[in-house]
């Protein structure tokens, strides 16, 4: 057991039925820093986070890596951001920028890379190998490249990420921490789908989920709210942005989520259709006359909240325009509204009851308007809104009357914190 008390990071195991060993692993807990990456195929997002009280030292983006007009975007907490641009080959040429600004005179905040403890990385699909965030090593890296064809449009960036720091940062430990882990916990009977067994034994053709490092914050931060342990608490947590999913949290463990194999299925999202028959697909590529890829593409990028409006993909114009009436806008976002409140239900029967639902992530946290519309009619569970109280924007705000026997929250969500967490749980061991 691992426990963070003042400034001291301590282990304790027990020796006998009275006896316990008590090993320090950091005497100062100040002195914990953490960068947490995100490495895309041509980006890379970053965080460098101070573990006493986890807050965020700097942040920032390097754009357009191996393309024409790279660029660093570096904000320091408390300063100006500074835009440095510099031609980058490689995600290795842009960990080294990134580690430059870092440790930066003027706009720098540590004195030197030694003062960084430890990297986690944003992993998005471990499969079936990883239901918790891993040390890197030979053997995690070989299984990342295993699950290439499960997401072989974001693992490949993400080693990509991993291999620069390990050129550049050889001495430091490493971490895994994994979109789809959360949600290992799913029994057989949720993740697997109704076609020849085969293509799971064979093709690992199943539910992964994704959004699992934002689910495991949520449902931890709502258990910390309530008073209680995440063991104690039957939670949907809706994670609504751009891309969209929700999932059922029993008793500190996911059991249900509404992605699938791919981040395709599930809520109406920006640009993704969501769940739909899959006939569809067919009878889009006969009337169009369209490839697989392109009919694929149609549902990934053309579809969902843009596909549905013909007007965009961002729900805060969809809002501007329902607003003013729009037929079109008003459509999708009944439609949106519509299956997030699906879910909601069936994720509380699949749970036997609920305490708590949550909203996060760009929409959930900042449309109380259709955080309203979704929770409309649901005093059946003895759910009622306070409508004053879900006005607000706060990071953090019960959007329930008191008297509910169902609670409901906005929280805002931080993937970053989660990675740097589990990266120091495991850098300790």
């Amino acid at each position: 057991m691992q426990n963070i008390k003042g400034c001291i990071i301590y282990r304790v195991y027990q020796q006998t039925d009275s006896e316990y060993i008590l090993e320090f692993l950091w005497e100062d807990l100040y002195k914990v820093k953490v960068l947490v990456i995100n490495a895309g195929s041509s980006s890379l997002k970053y965080q460098l986070i101070s573990m006493a009280n986890e807050d965020v030292l700097a942040k920032g983006i390097v754009e357009r890596i191996g393309i024409e007009g790279s660029r660093l975007k570096h904000r320091p907490t408390n300063k100006e951001q500074v835009v440095m641009e510099r031609p980058l080959k490689s995600h290795t040429e842009a960990i080294e920028m990134v580690l430059d600004a870092l440790v930066d005179e003027q706009h720098g905040v540590i004195e030197s890379m030694n003062d960084i403890t430890a990297i986690g990385h944003r992993v998005v699909h471990g499969g079936e190998k990883f239901s918790k965030s891993v040390l890197i090593d030979d053997e995690v890296m070989k299984a990342l490249e295993d699950n290439v064809d499960l997401a072989p449009l974001h693992n490949p960036a993400n080693i990509m990420g991993i291999e620069a720091c390990k050129q550049i940062m050889p001495d430091k430990k490493q971490v895994g921490v994994f979109d789809t882990a959360f949600h290992q916990t799913m029994p057989e009977r949720a993740y697997l789908y109704g076609i020849p067994y085969k293509y799971y034994t064979e093709n690992k053709v199943r539910r992964y989920g994704f959004h699992g490092t934002s689910h495991k914050y949520i449902s931890q931060q709502v258990a910390k709210v309530m008073g209680k342990k995440p063991e104690e608490l039957r939670s949907v947590i809706c994670h609504l942005g751009n891309g969209g999913s929700v999932s059922a949290v029993k008793y500190g463990k996911s059991i249900d989520t509404s992605m699938g194999l791919t981040p395709l299925e599930g809520v109406l999202m920006g640009t993704r259709c969501g769940d739909l028959d899959p006939s569809i697909i067919e009878f889009i590529m006969q009337v169009d006359n369209k490839s697989i890829s392109e009919a694929m593409s149609v549902l990934n990028k053309e579809s969902g909240i843009l596909g549905v409006s013909e007007i965009s993909s961002d729900m805060r114009d969809i809002e501007i325009a329902v607003a003013e009436g729009n037929e079109a806008a008003i459509r999708v976002y009944n439609l949106f509204c519509y299956r997030v409140k699906k879910y909601i239900g069936a994720y509380t029967a699949a749970m036997g009851g609920v305490d708590a639902v949550v909203f996060t992530a760009g929409i959930g946290e900042n449309n109380p308007d259709m955080r309203a519309d979704i929770l409309d009619d649901m005093e059946y569970l003895g759910l009622k809104i306070d409508r004053k109280a879900n006005d607000s924007k706060d990071d953090l705000v019960q959007i329930s009357t008191d008297d509910s026997k169902v609670a409901a929250y906005s929280i805002a969500t931080n993937e970053e914190v989660m990675i740097a967490r589990d990266t120091l749980e495991l850098v300790g061991e």
